[in-house]
């Protein structure tokens, strides 16, 4: 009997974004907007954006986590990323999804973010 909570071996945990969708660019440049009040940089270079799911409407939904479950702004931050994205041309609709698995780490975080902290 197997534990249907748990994903299938090899699935990722983060599911895969849609990388080949005409818009991807510009919602991943308008996440770079968008910066954690306590840390000087932007969200999607600390690995906060998990996934970013364009559907064939140009629907786009975002699961993106937070460096913890406390976080000051966290209640704020979904609601961010949605004023960041909405406004791009040819985005019908944004959902932005705060989600905890796989927990955030320091080793999701671009070369770019661990130099500008200084752990490079």
């Amino acid at each position: 009997m197997t534990d249907s909570t748990q994903p299938l071996e090899g699935t990722p945990l983060i599911a895969p974004s849609s990388t080949d969708h005409p818009l991807y660019e510009q919602v991943v440049d308008a996440c770079r907007t968008v910066y954690d009040p306590e840390i000087p940089v932007n969200i999607y270079e600390l690995g906060l954006i998990y996934t970013i799911d364009i559907n064939e409407q140009s629907g786009v939904n975002i699961k993106m986590s937070l460096t913890a479950p406390g976080c000051p702004v966290a209640g704020e931050m979904p609601g961010w990323v949605a004023d960041a994205v909405e406004p791009l041309a040819g985005v019908k609709t944004v959902d932005v999804e705060l989600v905890w698995e796989p927990p955030w780490g320091m080793d999701m975080m671009s070369d770019e973010a661990r130099l500008e902290l200084g752990f490079m």
